[in-house]
């Protein structure tokens, strides 16, 4: 390979892109990647507009449609794009808006005080990642139409009929040949607009679906405050009126609502413009500030906490807190391309002056609710100090250091996280199978004796005296709490291998409950797996044919080697006999645990990253995860109970 010489490096190697090649040539920048969360983020930009219409006041609903041949269709009642022709384009504004980057209602001031989406590039990017769209336009009692083919126009706007309605509907196909897949998810769609809908009150929002016929509706008088109604629904609150407030500050509005509930954890959404920022920002400090100073304010004037007590902490005053803080600011800055945290600094002070002053009045007004708010944090404070001493015990005998490992931890011999792997056993006995058939360079074998710990049911002083979770948090050497610390991690893989029956998926449930609320990055990150262990095996005489994982893959099987037994020529067909006598089976014998595989049996079908099937653990949608842990493993019993019977459907085979 030769070398370059700077005299080859000139004006003619910088390659300059123009319209909208840059988003075909690289999509990501602009949605995030080309996987199915980009092909979502498409509908994201346009509902957004959608939506700016109807914060600024202009919109009254805004629907989103999976059409049957593959289309999105995207309908609002706001003003429409403009239709006239942009003096420093020559063409369309329509077009513009449509074709150049930059171009939208969200520069310069005069379209919008406030918006979400891409900065104002959004229709553009869905127009340049779409193999067709059609925009309409209705306007001045005329219906505006224009096609376009992957970014670019094939014909200038046009009338092509009159209405009475007014607003703006766009229909794109997703470029193929750009996306992994063009394969839209209804109930991602509903999600979105549900959450659409608590967060601009008075707007009404519509998901349908064509093919099915589905048609979802959202309409929310109270906001945000219906929103935390929402997100508490699985949990029981410790106060039934929900603190809500909305004021406007120089250029910032600020709305918060509240409700506190039994549960131990945080749940707060922070949104900026109706955008997500799940890493926070300078809204949430704020709000966390004014919290922690207005609950030690009341606490100290009502004497509900006593003198030689010392403060609420944060951390205290958070326990069970659900809360939904929504800014809407005209320049917001957010930090990283994925918005994820707001940085505008004023809006700090902002959102404190509005919590210390509402707050405060609520507080006054609702005594009793006050002093359950207080008494919760008061609790937790106990129970934070228990837990450091529990912690600080058990670290001065070393149980969770490093050096010293669980006795029933067989190590593997790799120190390289990313080659490691460690697997969470159900049971003594499938336990001392695994750690003979295992490959001991890189796997790591941790039995668990029983059903562990419910720590949707436990603060961190009760986990920590179970020697089950111990036993975890010290393998895995990441600590817990206060001390958790991702970078430590000893597996990158930590694969849950339990038995194929119920009692082996409460475990496991059991397991991803005390990952999901004390170990979240581990989640998150990807280190978390199930291991899927056969339900049967089919025998020939005394030859293994195969393992299958369920009653529908065995009859498939099956009915497989029913045909190539034919093919064959051996099979003998006979109205009465079996598929398991046709496909020459002789006997389907079913696993009723792990402890029933012999050392071969388990590396061969669960074990072995050649053949074995690992199903990786994902959060998609935080908070759908959380309220399903809540009902599943939280102390409602009717709320769970209508859950299961709502999905019994969905078990077609139980093994009880």
């Amino acid at each position: 390979m030769s070398k370059q010489t700077s005299a080859d490096y000139g004006a003619d190697s910088i390659q300059v892109l123009e319209g909208l090649e840059p988003v075909r040539k690289r999509p990501g920048m602009y949605i995030g990647s080309t996987s199915a969360t980009g092909l979502h983020h498409m509908v994201w930009e346009i509902v957004d507009n959608g939506i700016d219409e109807a914060i600024a006041g202009h919109a009254s609903y805004v629907e989103a449609e999976l059409q049957a041949d593959g289309g999105v269709r995207v309908r609002d009642d706001g003003r429409g794009i403009p239709t006239g022709i942009h003096a420093k384009t020559g063409k369309s504004t329509v077009e513009t808006v449509l074709t150049v980057l930059h171009a939208g209602g969200k520069f310069g001031g005069g379209g919008y005080k406030v918006s979400g989406g891409l900065h104002g590039v959004g229709a553009s990017v869905v127009n340049a990642l779409s193999r067709k769209l059609i925009v309409r336009v209705f306007q001045d009692g005329k219906i505006f139409e224009q096609e376009y083919e992957r970014g670019a126009p094939k014909s200038d706007l046009k009338v092509v009929g009159n209405t009475k309605e007014k607003g703006t509907e766009i229909i794109f196909y997703p470029d193929e040949t750009i996306f992994e897949t063009t394969e839209f998810n209804f109930e991602t769609i509903t999600d979105r607009m549900r959450h659409s809908a608590y967060l601009t009150k008075g707007l009404k929002t519509i998901a349908i679906d064509e093919q099915s016929g589905t048609r979802d509706e959202y309409y929310y008088e109270g906001g945000i405050a219906a929103y935390v109604e929402h997100l508490n629904e699985t949990t029981k609150p410790i106060h039934e009126k929900i603190f809500y407030c909305e004021k406007q500050i120089d250029t910032s509005n600020v709305e918060i609502a509240i409700q506190y509930n039994e549960s131990f954890t945080e749940n707060v959404k922070a949104f900026t413009n109706n955008i997500p920022n799940p890493e926070g920002g300078t809204h949430l400090v704020g709000f966390r500030s004014a919290l922690t100073k207005v609950i030690n304010d009341y606490a100290r004037k009502n004497s509900l906490l006593k003198e030689k007590e010392e403060n609420l902490t944060g951390e205290d005053v958070r326990d069970g807190l659900c809360a939904v803080i929504l800014v809407k600011i005209p320049e917001p800055q957010f930090e990283g391309q994925t918005k994820g945290k707001l940085g505008n600094s004023e809006v700090r002070t902002h959102v404190e002056r509005v919590m210390n002053e509402y707050l405060s009045y609520f507080f006054e007004e609702n005594p009793t609710a006050a002093k359950s708010i207080i008494n919760k944090a008061i609790i937790a404070a106990r129970a934070r100090k228990a837990a450091r001493a529990a912690r600080d015990n058990i670290l001065r005998k070393g149980v969770l250091e490093g050096a010293s490992m669980p006795g029933k931890l067989n190590d593997c011999a790799t120190r390289n996280p990313d080659e490691a792997e460690l697997f969470l056993v159900e049971g003594d006995s499938a336990g001392g199978t695994a750690i003979t058939g295992r490959d001991s360079y890189f796997q790591a074998i941790l039995p668990l004796r029983g059903k562990v710990l419910n720590v949707e049911r436990a603060r961190l002083d009760k986990m920590l005296a179970n020697n089950e979770i111990v036993n975890i948090v010290k393998a895995l050497g990441v600590g817990i709490g206060d001390d958790f610390d991702i970078s430590r991690l000893r597996y990158n893989r930590i694969i849950l291998m339990t038995d194929a029956d119920v009692d082996g998926s409460h475990i496991a449930t059991l397991l991803l409950t005390f990952f999901y609320r004390f170990m979240k990055p581990l989640v998150e990150g990807g280190h978390i797996y199930l291991a899927k262990p056969p339900l049967y095996k089919l025998m020939s005489g005394t030859t293994i044919k195969a393992y299958v994982f369920d009653d529908a893959e065995r009859d498939t099987v099956l009915a497989k080697m029913v045909e190539d037994r034919k093919a064959a020529g051996k099979a003998t067909i006979n109205p009465n006999d079996t598929l398991q006598k046709q496909a020459g089976i002789s006997d389907i014998g079913r696993f009723k645990g792990l402890g029933e595989m012999d050392d071969t049996e388990l590396w061969q079908t669960t074990m072995d990253p050649e053949q074995r099937v690992l199903i990786k653990v994902s959060v998609e949608d935080a908070e759908k995860a959380d309220m399903v842990f809540s009902m599943l493993m939280g102390e409602e019993v009717e709320i769970r109970k209508d859950f299961i019977l709502s999905r019994a459907k969905f078990a077609t085979d139980l093994d009880v």
